[in-house]
């Protein structure tokens, strides 16, 4: 389960993204996330995801 609080969220999603998933989508099936949510919860940050560097910037 990836955390609600939108500082937490960040460090753990791109720490899943760097150790274990090649994707956004594929972090999302295994987590059962909604990638629209985690991207709209970072976005309230100031952060996006970057596909190619496979990490919230």
């Amino acid at each position: 389960m990836l955390p609600h609080d939108p500082a937490m969220l960040l460090s753990v999603v791109n720490t899943k993204l760097r150790d274990e998933y090649e994707s956004l989508d594929e972090l999302c099936a295994a987590e059962d996330a909604e990638p629209e949510k985690i991207t709209a919860a970072l976005a309230a940050l100031g952060y996006a995801y970057d596909a190619k560097q496979n990490r919230f910037l």
